[in-house]
């Protein structure tokens, strides 16, 4: 129990100091709680993902929830912008594929060999982006997404609701006060 208390305590404090140096880029003081780790996840239809992408994965708290939910040949994509949490999660995840800009997804995707994903999975802070990022990364998401494929994000705000809605079926929009700070997760399907 202390050795998983002193990893909860270190991936705090990385976190907290990874927010600190570039708050535009990392959306929140901590990692995300359990419980959004579990309205995320659980969001998903595992048995029909064979490959799923995580945007903005920090230190790998939905990463491991990922990983323990997914089905055993399931291909999964992991972005993180961050150079140091990248390494960690490449050393944590070796059998996963991990890349360094969200940008670049539908070439991750093919470089993978697929020509689409069945799930995205966003931790990245749409609202500290200025909207020509915000833009082209949706374009990525749904340009990677095969038809039917969800898009699950969280956020801090209902700020990107109208984006999402122009781009994407919400299929539901569930608020987890849980966490630190409280956020939404949006439930999304292309159309």
């Amino acid at each position: 129990m202390s050795a998983n208390l002193s990893t909860s305590t270190m991936e705090k404090v990385k976190f907290l100091y990874k927010f600190i140096r570039t708050p535009r880029t990392i959306g929140s003081v901590t990692p995300s709680s359990r419980y959004l780790t579990h309205k995320m996840i659980d969001a998903v239809p595992w048995s029909s993902i064979h490959c799923v992408a995580e945007l903005g994965c920090g230190t790998g708290v939905m990463t491991k929830a990922i990983h323990r939910k997914m089905m055993p040949n399931t291909t999964v994509l992991l972005f993180e912008k961050d150079s140091h949490l990248r390494k960690q999660l490449a050393l944590q995840f070796p059998e996963s594929n991990t890349y360094a800009d969200a940008k670049h997804l539908c070439s991750a995707v093919r470089e993978a060999g697929f020509e689409h994903v069945d799930c995205v999975i966003s931790g990245l802070p749409f609202a500290n982006f200025p909207q020509p990022v915000r833009n082209a990364l949706m374009d990525q998401v749904r340009r990677a997404l095969r038809p039917g494929g969800y898009f699950i994000a969280f956020q801090y705000s209902l700020q990107m609701k109208k984006q999402l809605a122009s781009l994407f079926h919400i299929e539901s929009i569930r608020f987890e006060m849980r966490n630190v700070p409280p956020a939404f997760v949006y439930v999304c399907r292309k159309r």
